[in-house]
């Protein structure tokens, strides 16, 4: 209980910078409704050229935008993909991300590259947890405040639309190939963005940083679903919820890590985690039905 006590608000920087990714897996998962696993790829793909950048000279910040640009760009092959080429937005996604792992080597030179916090001014550390819990608190306020506007412009209300009902935004005029890239586009740069954070975090980037990521996002999306979806309507506290699941998510982890859990079962624990929160509300529902007929 002392180790996990102590690991406590390290689970919380971390499970927001996952929070972030999890609101970019969120678009696509629930306002496009498109299975889009191109985010393990993407998350790499932020924290390498976040690193390689920084490594190049550039500025912190001119370093997690390229990383932001980056993910974009790996959002709108997807989206082309999938839109111009008529390959199914699940297939589309895997083969952006096999691709990324190339690239990822290529954006690197390398499998590993360290990012020293001696040697850069980095925004959040592991080795500064208050520093990194403010930063990305206020990062994950400001990205919620701009996807609440967004998405009530008239390109976000076509998103929602598209992801709502295709046929019915088709009919209204809308152009649903292009709304499907837009938030293909968006979602990937937030991931990327996020992995650009992860990267400074843990003080690397690696070609395996974003295996599982798409896994450990819908955990976060459903976790806030499941334990806020009663509360929040409004559509940035929905965005909210998701941040906080991520945290949830990892405040788990690291209680059941300090319980003596075997490393080598994180993944099949997350795929626990997962299934759970997934079928919590359909038993509730079940459960829901046999108590009005009795």
């Amino acid at each position: 209980m002392i180790s996990f006590i102590n690991a406590f608000p390290g689970a919380i920087g971390q499970g927001l910078i996952w929070g972030i990714m999890a609101i970019g897996v969120y678009i696509t998962f629930r306002v496009l409704d498109l299975a889009d696993l191109t985010v393990d790829g993407t998350l790499a793909t932020g924290g390498a050229t976040l690193v390689t950048a920084m490594t190049a000279g550039l500025n912190v910040y001119v370093a997690l935008l390229l990383a932001f640009l980056a993910g974009c760009l790996a959002g709108l092959v997807t989206g082309f993909l999938h839109t111009r080429l008529s390959i199914p937005a699940i297939l589309a996604g895997i083969l952006t991300q096999l691709a990324l792992y190339s690239i990822n080597l290529r954006i690197m030179g390398k499998a590993n590259q360290p990012l020293s916090i001696y040697q850069f001014d980095l925004l959040v550390s592991i080795t500064s947890i208050q520093k990194a819990i403010i930063i990305t608190l206020i990062t994950v306020a400001v990205i919620i405040g701009i996807l609440y506007w967004f998405f009530g412009t008239e390109i976000g209300d076509s998103i929602r639309a598209t992801g709502n009902n295709a046929n019915m935004a088709r009919a209204n005029g809308i152009d649903v190939n292009a709304a499907k890239i837009k938030g293909l586009v968006l979602s990937n740069g937030l991931v990327a963005l996020s992995g650009g954070l992860l990267a400074q975090y843990q003080g690397f980037s690696d070609i395996n940083m974003g295996r599982g990521a798409i896994v450990i996002g819908l955990a976060a999306v459903i976790i806030g679903e499941v334990i806020f979806g009663n509360l929040f309507k409004n559509f940035a506290l929905r965005l909210t919820a998701v941040a906080i699941g991520g945290v949830i998510y990892y405040l788990v982890m690291q209680f059941v890590i300090s319980l003596g859990l075997n490393t080598d079962d994180l993944k099949l624990l997350t795929a626990v985690i997962v299934a759970v929160f997934l079928g919590i509300p359909n038993l509730k529902k079940h459960f829901d039905e046999n108590r009005v007929k009795m």
